[in-house]
């Protein structure tokens, strides 16, 4: 059976032997496509917002609004889902003072170059946009989170008379999936709430995985924030493989989420085979620029590869490991027991930079050995305590060099785009 994995902006074809296959985890998502033009989507979720009225209704007295967006680093379709979100807000108020108020998290900024590629060259010279800085923004305390971390806002965002977002809906690694209350917090909260939030305590929790909301104590903390700012609208989409919106929803932060979430479940949720060796991505191109990205992919592997098996993780890595802090904390001490044992002892004012994915990456190499197939060097994927490879046919003469040449096989070819049950 030949499996095609992406890698970057290309592709990896990978024949495999059919009598040690287990299965190939595939989401529907893939090949899904919808009836309806992406703009006709979102107009229509607009048209129809669940569990709350339009934004045009919301928008009426409201002088100072926001809408917060995405960064650089998610591949929403923003070109599709701001404009009728303007054409909303001034439909129900044709004054408001509008701020888009890009939501980095803990990123770099996303500069002018990204912002054009996002939103067209249009709306970034006509509109005000402002990218916000976990740093160095204006910032404000406005509670305690239930988790007992701060709340510290974009001042932006407190002082607005409405709050509304877009963003899209995704499975995520701890987070359970993306969208909604995400674009609060990380999205426009400082360093110090998205450090509490992203706890040892917290990482650890068994709900605080992919596709799990509820018990889930960092959704819980998001859910939260977000009420808190009066997030009042939201308009997530969810994307296929070529990143085009395939399902839209509109209205009540929680409400509207759920229906998209329930979607994406219905398209992505596959059951594990387990297997001796799992190869997997970070799903190609934006998403497999570094290492440190790259271990949501690694996640989904763990949920299907025998223990002391391996995970064969493909991901371009042109960028290299995306981040000193999680590659020093891996990099500068040999034994990841004492690396984790560490973390754990931290309290959730004591969270450090990057320790969530490097938490959550010591629980897939306790797990499996990691071969990466990456344009990484091979001393940082070394110092990351993986086995380096430069093809896909090197990675498996060294798997079945560890697990022996009858060793099983399951293939994930999109990483962050399948649910795995255990």
């Amino acid at each position: 059976m030949r499996i095609v994995f992406p890698y970057g902006k290309e592709f990896v074809n990978y024949d495999a032997d059919d009598a040690r296959l287990q299965g190939v985890l595939v989401s529907k998502l893939h090949h899904y496509r919808a009836k309806k033009e992406p703009l006709f989507l979102v107009e229509e979720a607009l048209a129809d917002p669940v569990g709350s009225p339009g934004l045009s209704e919301l928008a009426k007295g409201k002088k100072n609004i926001v809408l917060i967006a995405s960064d650089h680093t998610r591949p929403v379709p923003s070109k599709v889902i701001v404009p009728p979100m303007l054409r909303e807000i001034r439909k129900g108020n044709p004054d408001a003072d509008i701020t888009i108020l890009i939501s980095t998290g803990c990123h770099r900024g996303t500069i002018k170059e990204e912002l054009v590629n996002k939103f067209g060259r249009e709306i970034v010279e006509q509109e005000k946009i402002v990218v916000h800085d976990c740093d160095n923004s204006p910032l404000v305390r406005i509670g305690t989170l239930p988790g007992g971390g701060d709340l510290i806002i974009n001042k932006l965002v407190a002082d607005a008379d409405l709050v509304c977002s877009e963003g899209f809906i995704e499975p995520h690694f701890f987070a359970g999936f993306s969208g909604a209350r995400k674009s609060i917090l990380p999205g426009i909260a400082s360093r110090t709430t998205v450090l509490a939030n992203h706890c040892s305590e917290f990482i650890a929790d068994k709900h605080a995985r992919t596709g799990i909301l509820e018990g889930n104590p960092i959704h819980k903390d998001m859910v939260w924030a977000a009420r808190q700012v009066k997030l009042a609208f939201i308009c997530n989409v969810v994307i296929n493989a070529d990143k085009e919106a395939i399902f839209a929803v509109a209205g009540d932060m929680e409400a509207a989420h759920k229906v998209g979430c329930d979607f994406l479940s219905s398209l992505c949720r596959v059951d594990a085979k387990p297997a001796d060796i799992v190869i997997t991505t970070n799903g190609g191109y934006p998403l497999d620029q570094n290492i440190y990205q790259a271990v949501k992919g690694m996640t989904a592997a763990e949920a299907t590869v025998r223990p002391g098996g391996v995970i064969i993780m493909l991901a371009r890595s042109n960028d290299g490991h995306g981040g000193d802090h999680f590659y020093h904390q891996l990099a500068d001490e040999p034994d990841i027991e004492k690396t984790m044992a560490l973390f754990l002892s931290r309290g959730r004012d004591e969270t450090v930079p990057d320790q969530w994915q490097t938490q959550i990456f010591i629980r897939v190499l306790r797990k499996a050995s990691v071969i990466y197939v990456s344009e990484a060097s091979d001393e940082i994927v070394k110092g990351l305590h993986m086995i380096p490879a430069h093809s896909l046919e090197e990675a498996m003469e060294t798997a079945e060099k560890i697990m022996g040449k009858n060793a099983t096989i399951t293939a994930i070819p999109d990483g962050v785009a399948v649910m795995v049950r255990e």
